[in-house]
């Protein structure tokens, strides 16, 4: 079966695209960690761990700022407002 010039360079062009397309996506690496079990699990521990401390310092900070922001409201005097964010105020500060 003969292909015609057209058919050819059609087809040589299809190949080299996926060939490239598959080296920009590192399937080669993909497939190692997957066939590696002991590499799996070592990747997926330490995201597990970087993940906790990451949420644990996020977490941290919000509430800083947030405390932070309650408290100059409450410096404001507002009526109703003031006395309702300085009891949350206070119940935070005693629990630290």
């Amino acid at each position: 079966m003969f292909f015609k010039k057209k058919d050819f360079n059609l087809l040589h062009y299809s190949v080299e695209q996926l060939n490239r397309i598959l080296q920009e996506s590192n399937i080669e690496e993909l497939s190692y960690i997957l066939g590696n079990k002991k590499e799996m699990f070592k990747r997926n521990f330490f995201a597990g761990i970087f993940r906790g401390i990451g949420i644990g310092i996020g977490v941290t900070i919000i509430t800083a700022i947030l405390v932070y922001l309650l408290q100059k409201i409450v410096a404001l005097n507002i009526p109703v407002i003031g006395e309702y964010i300085a009891d949350i105020v206070d119940i935070v500060q005693k629990s630290r």
